[in-house]
């Protein structure tokens, strides 16, 4: 068999095992340049056996790990943290929605006269500081995510009334937004039903794709942060759109 053909089943015997890895790591453990890894995920890609992200891969059938996403994009998730602190005044109760974007909005908001309700571990974590007062949902923790789902949180959510909720998102596209778990799905619905508005917070590696389980349509969100503009999108929410320092 050729080398080649080997190698990119190493690749895709790695993905499985981790999950999703960098570039720079599959070189390293395959003693192969990342030219060589970048022109094999390439190819994996384009035979739908994979997905390709900044500086990495994924299964396609699997949610990248959390701290290949913690890597993705970062400037991106930034930039569009800062354009959501426009929709914060001092005294509200905002929701925060699992994830690596939502989490760069957790460190802006950090020590703010705010109260907030973090749907996350990390998120809860670096808000706990200052005048800021941290709910944090009950719930099952996802191993390696570290997101909150069960009804548990649902039934936390119920008796709260938030000002905004800041959602993430695996993908959306116009028939709107979805998720790799389907409980997740049910905690970001339920964020959305006690919050008066809805944000979502996605830079455009999230655009144009779907996963598994329906979160809403995008006609229920009150707004998109995002770093890239498309007039189709436009028609269905009103975008805001930062522009990252890369």
């Amino acid at each position: 068999m050729a080398l080649v053909v080997l190698r990119r089943q190493a690749i895709l015997d790695l993905l499985r095992r981790y999950g999703g890895m960098s570039t720079h790591e599959l070189a390293k453990r395959l003693g192969v340049s990342e030219a060589t890894i970048r022109r094999d995920l390439a190819s994996l890609a384009q035979q739908g056996l994979l997905q390709r992200d900044h500086g990495g891969a994924f299964l396609s059938e699997g949610e990248p790990p959390y701290a290949l996403k913690l890597k993705q994009n970062r400037e991106s998730k930034e930039a569009i943290a800062k354009k959501a602190l426009e929709f914060v005044s001092e005294g509200d109760t905002v929701i925060l929605d699992s994830g690596t974007t939502t989490l760069a909005l957790a460190r802006l908001l950090a020590g703010k006269p705010i109260r907030a309700i973090a749907l996350d571990v990390p998120v809860a974590q670096v808000m706990a500081k200052g005048d800021t007062e941290v709910l944090i949902v009950g719930g099952i923790v996802r191993n390696g995510f570290y997101s909150l789902v069960g009804p548990w949180a649902c039934e936390f959510l119920d008796g709260l009334r938030a000002d905004v909720f800041f959602m993430g998102a695996d993908a959306f596209d116009l028939d709107g937004v979805t998720n790799y778990t389907f409980e997740e799905a049910v905690v970001k619905r339920k964020a959305m039903a006690v919050s008066q508005a809805t944000v979502l917070l996605a830079d455009r590696s999230k655009w144009g794709r779907r996963a598994p389980a329906f979160v809403a349509p995008l006609t229920s969100l009150s707004q998109i942060i995002t770093d890239f503009y498309d007039a189709t999108l436009a028609v269905k929410v009103p975008l805001e759109v930062v522009h990252a320092e890369i």
